[in-house]
Parts: C-alpha cells; sequence; structure tokens
C-alpha cells in the first residue's frame, strides 16, 4: 500500500509528503481513524486531496494511505428504502445525526436471492443473473458491467450476504470470475451503455405548466432556479411523488438541515398514489445537510446519479431531484479557494462549466448493455443569491439543460403555485414530444400551446400599458384578451397540492382542460366581434365553471368537460340571440 505523511491542512483540504507513487483521483484514507478521502492534485512535491470527513484532530505527520481505487460505492439490491450521506452511508440507523468517521459505503447486508440462470447458461454483458425477492420493484443482480461468460456455478435460492459468491462464471479466456450481489463503481465514471435513444415520450409530472408548457423528455435534463421561498423543494417533492418514474434518487444537497428533516420526515410517510405503498420504498435519499463535510457535498451528486445509472441499467426510469446544485457549487468554490486557485465570476472556479456538463450529460434514455430500455431523468434545483439568474450556476446550468423551469418570486407571494413563470421558462423538448401529446387525443396540441403562450405574453404587455392609463381604458378587445388570460392563469396554470382531484393532473385531463379553455376563447373573441358586450361575456356563468373546473373534475370524468364545451356553446349562442333581438 502507498503511504504519505501529512505536511499542510486547511478544512477539507490537505497536503502530504508522498514515498511512493498515487494517481489522480484515488481513494486515501487519511490519519488513524482512516478518514476517505480523495486525491485532486498530484506533483513533484506530494499530493493535495479533499476529504470527506471532519478533520478535526489531524496534524502534520499523520499517515496517509492510497488504496490503489478511484473512489467508488458499492452497488447492490436493497438500496431502495434508505437513507445515506454523500458516500453512499447509510444514516438509516444511525443514532446520531452523522455516521462514524471512517465508515465505509453501503455495508454489508442479508439480501434475498432467486437465480434466473443455471450452470451452463450465458451470461452476456450487464445481463442480471438473479432476482431480488422484495418489494414491488423489480430489482436485479447484475455483474460489474462488462463481464461476461459461461454460468459454472450459481447458488439456490435463499438469503445470502452481499459479499458471498452467488454466481461463478468462466469468462472467454477460461478464467474463473466471482460474481456477488454488488460491486463497486467509481462515482465520476458514467457507467456504459449500448446506445442512447432519441426523446420519444415525456416524464409526466402531473403538473400542468410543466407537462403542457414546458415538458421534459425522459431522460432528459431540468433547471429548477428560484430565490428563497418561491418552492423548489416542495415542487421537488411533488415531482418525486406524481413522475411517472420507476425509482427516485432524491439528492438533498448542502441544504438547511430543517428542510432536510422535514424531507426525511415526510418521505416515509407519504403514500404512493401507483402503488398504495409508502413512497420511500421506490426511493432512495442522499442528505448532505449545510453542516456536514463540505468536501462530501461535492461528491453527493456524483454518488447520487452514479446510483441512477445502476437502477437505469436494471431496466428502470430513474428520476434524479438534486437540491441543490447552488450549493454543490459553492462546495467547489470553498475548496478551490483552499487550493489556492485563481478565482472566476463570482468566486467560483474557472471549471464550475465543465463540472455541470459531466454531471448534466449523464441523464439519457439508453438501450441498456442487456438490450432492454432505461432512464435518468435529472431535475436539478438552483438557488441563485436574490433570485438573480444571470449569476455563474444559473447561466451555466442553461448550457446544458433542455428545460427551464423559471420560479418567479411575485408569483410565489401571491401565494400561486407552481409559482413558474410562464414567459421566462422553456423547453426544447417540445418538437420531440408532438407527436406523443397528439396522440392523447390532441393533434393540435403544438398550435394550442403557441395560443396559450402567445396569450399570456399579451397579457404582459396589456399589463403595463393598464398601469399607466388604467384597465377600463383599454379598448375591449384587450379588455378581453385579458379577460382570458386571467382564466389560463386560473385554471390551467394554478395548481392546488392540497386538492385530492388537482394535485395530479394526467395528460388526458390536461389535454380536455386546455381544449375547453381555448374554445372559450375562440368563442369570446367571436362573440366581441359580433357586437356582444364584453361585460355579457365576462358575466356567463359557464365561465365561472371554468375556471373551477380543474378542482371540480377528475381523471374518471373526462366526458364532463365535452358537457362544459356545449354549455359553452349554448350560452353564447344565447347571447347572440338577445343581441340580435335588442336590435
Amino acid at each position: 500500500m502507498t503511504e504519505a505523511t501529512i505536511r499542510w491542512i486547511s478544512g477539507p483540504v490537505m497536503r502530504a509528503r508522498s514515498t511512493g507513487r498515487f494517481h489522480l483521483s484515488e481513494a486515501v484514507l487519511v490519519g488513524e481513524r482512516e478518514l476517505p478521502g480523495e486525491i485532486i492534485r498530484v506533483d513533484t512535491e506530494g499530493i493535495v486531496a479533499q476529504i470527506y470527513e471532519d478533520t478535526t484532530g489531524l496534524k502534520p505527520g499523520d499517515r496517509v494511505s492510497g488504496t490503489g481505487q478511484r473512489l467508488s460505492i458499492r452497488l447492490r439490491p436493497g438500496l431502495l428504502g434508505n437513507i445515506f450521506d454523500g458516500l453512499l452511508r447509510s444514516l438509516t440507523d444511525m443514532p446520531g445525526d452523522t455516521v462514524r468517521p471512517g465508515t465505509r459505503s453501503a455495508e454489508a447486508a442479508m439480501l434475498k436471492f432467486l437465480p434466473t440462470l443455471r450452470p451452463g447458461d450465458q451470461l452476456a454483458p450487464g445481463m442480471a443473473f438473479g432476482d431480488f425477492d422484495k418489494g414491488h420493484i423489480a430489482e436485479k443482480f447484475l455483474p460489474p458491467p462488462g463481464i461476461s461468460g459461461t454460468v459454472r456455478s450459481i447458488v439456490a435460492a435463499g438469503e445470502y450476504r452481499d459479499d458471498e459468491t452467488l454466481c461463478v462464471i468462466e469468462d472467454a479466456d477460461g478464467v474463473e470470475i466471482p460474481l456477488s450481489a454488488g460491486h463497486a463503481w467509481p462515482v465520476r465514471v458514467p457507467r456504459p451503455v449500448r446506445r442512447r435513444l432519441p426523446p420519444g415520450e415525456p416524464l409526466v409530472t402531473g403538473q400542468r405548466i410543466m407537462d403542457t408548457l414546458f415538458p421534459l423528455a425522459r431522460g432528459g435534463r431540468a433547471a429548477l432556479p428560484g430565490g428563497f421561498g418561491t418552492g423548489k423543494t416542495i415542487l421537488q417533492e411533488s415531482l418525486a411523488k406524481w413522475c411517472d418514474a420507476d425509482v427516485i434518487v432524491y439528492v438533498g444537497c448542502g441544504e438547511r438541515g430543517n428542510e432536510m428533516a422535514e424531507v426525511l420526515n415526510e418521505f416515509p410517510t407519504l403514500e404512493d398514489p401507483r402503488s398504495g405503498r409508502p413512497l420511500l420504498d421506490r426511493t432512495v435519499i442522499i442528505a448532505n445537510t449545510s453542516n456536514m463535510p463540505v468536501a462530501a457535498r461535492e461528491a453527493s451528486i456524483y454518488t447520487g446519479i452514479t446510483l441512477a445509472e445502476y437502477f437505469r441499467d436494471q431496466g428502470l426510469h430513474v428520476a434524479l431531484m438534486a437540491d441543490s446544485t447552488t450549493r454543490w457549487a459553492e462546495a467547489l468554490r470553498e475548496i478551490s479557494g483552499r487550493l489556492g486557485e485563481l478565482p472566476g465570476e463570482y468566486g467560483f472556479p474557472a471549471y464550475l462549466s465543465s463540472r455541470l456538463a459531466e454531471f448534466y450529460e449523464r441523464a439519457a434514455h439508453v438501450e441498456t448493455l442487456a438490450g432492454g430500455q432505461g432512464s435518468v431523468t435529472i431535475i436539478g434545483a438552483v438557488s441563485p443569491p436574490a433570485g438573480d439568474f444571470s449569476e455563474p450556476v444559473t447561466t451555466q446550468s442553461k448550457r446544458y439543460v433542455r428545460c427551464f423551469w423559471a420560479l418567479d418570486r411575485d408569483r410565489a407571494q401571491a401565494r400561486f403555485f407552481p409559482a413558474i413563470h410562464p414567459l421566462t421558462s422553456y423547453s426544447e423538448d417540445v418538437d420531440a414530444l408532438a407527436h406523443w401529446w397528439q396522440s392523447k387525443g390532441n393533434p393540435d396540441w403544438t398550435s394550442h400551446r403557441r395560443q396559450i403562450l402567445t396569450l399570456l405574453e399579451q397579457r404582459a404587455r396589456l399589463e403595463r400599458m393598464a398601469r399607466i392609463v388604467g384597465k377600463d381604458a383599454l379598448p375591449p378587445k384587450q379588455q378581453l384578451t385579458l379577460l382570458c388570460a386571467d382564466l389560463v392563469n386560473e385554471s390551467l396554470l394554478r395548481q392546488s397540492a392540497f386538492s385530492i382531484v388537482d394535485r395530479f393532473c394526467s395528460p388526458e385531463r390536461q389535454t380536455a382542460l386546455l381544449r375547453a379553455i381555448l374554445h372559450f376563447v375562440h368563442r369570446a373573441e367571436q362573440s366581441l366581434e359580433g357586437g356582444i358586450a364584453l361585460a355579457d361575456i365576462a358575466a356567463m356563468p359557464v365561465l365561472r365553471q371554468l375556471q373551477r373546473a380543474s378542482e371540480e373534475i377528475p381523471d374518471d370524468k373526462l366526458e364532463r368537460f365535452r358537457m362544459l364545451m356545449r354549455r359553452q356553446d349554448d350560452e353564447f349562442d344565447q347571447l347572440a340571440r338577445g343581441h340580435a333581438h335588442a336590435r
């Protein structure tokens, strides 16, 4: 084992004089407690490493031991339903709020194994050799990527430790390779796939403003920026509960302890609407609060995405919620400052952009090595100081994401949730997902979406004019635009998480509501051109019904939207007859 001696230490950063050969990104064990660390610089004078534990008590002269391996976590079935720190060390059974110094990741456990192969069978790369007999998510026992050969022996169904040999294969060179339930994988190295697939279907979130206006492709990348109090954490929790992913990986990176405690307390009690079981059964939580070691915060993002790729390789669709990438970038900034590196904008290191790219580019919809399909969708929250979207983390994130869901402080203060601003948000997945939405009963989805955005843009322009001349001074046509835009805001974009009917909106109900709203807009414009007074249109009873439709019409009563459209026609026709009679 290669060793070195500490000669300088400052917080999580350590310099050591080496007596052997170390490698960049090699995992090291520091001091008598063998604190985990990682080498981030190698030069002729020795090594520089970041340490993933509290370094209190370390001093010059303490030993540093190299492991010869990159910083890795042990991946295995049975991780779902648990809470870990940034190095995949269990927090579920810890007596305090932190792990014991020197604890290793993913400690050995007893797992129920069901073999799916027999001696003589061929094990192809990425092919499972057993099923995990627990829970409602079909987890599998996977070999390390790249391992293949002929099965020579495999144990019978039963319960085994995750480090016991379950299967022995013989590769093409005649070498026997033992396989256990788990294997180590470097967190900074993407797991291989057969090929990436183009986007074709959305990650359905159940939130209308996201799905209808700014849809996110399965295997895509989204940023969720917003200042303090705009609802980032609550919205991510809602997405974790309602989106149609098989597995949720929630990374609480550098968030305040009270927010993380809320997540840890609520997730075990939430019911999964898809199965009726606890939501935590299909969730893994990576918890790194702001008082935990800053270097571990930097590693937690990579731990989360590696874990997500492991589930993806089993043919599952995974949604990773990173809350927040700003706190992760701040950890990079602190470590960079202690290294004496030249700071960039806002003090962030010059390599912030490349690190963000490395993270977001690991999201994908793929064909796995075994031939199945899986995906990792990344939704990264951003916490710009004072809500300033021009700061580096937000601007750099926009370069690598395809969906930008901008949370607005004014909408949040007006108790308008989700507080996503429809004019500063965007989605680049719209064209790729148009065919999917058209197959859900709305062949005009693209044009309907464009009409909604145009109406909202006109509203913003007219509101600026109304503040100068007064709303009543505007022409009737412009007042009707404001009326219809308010209907879109209240009925389509606002969504109550407390409403049993409206906390989740299926694609079919979104389509039906969208068509009903645009039908009213079209008939109202026709009526106004026909000479009907704006006050008569605003007083129509069906308008009140349409405003409440999102909370009163459930998914199993979609025919009521068609009835609502017929009622609109009846009332507009009645107005037209009354107007003709008056003339």
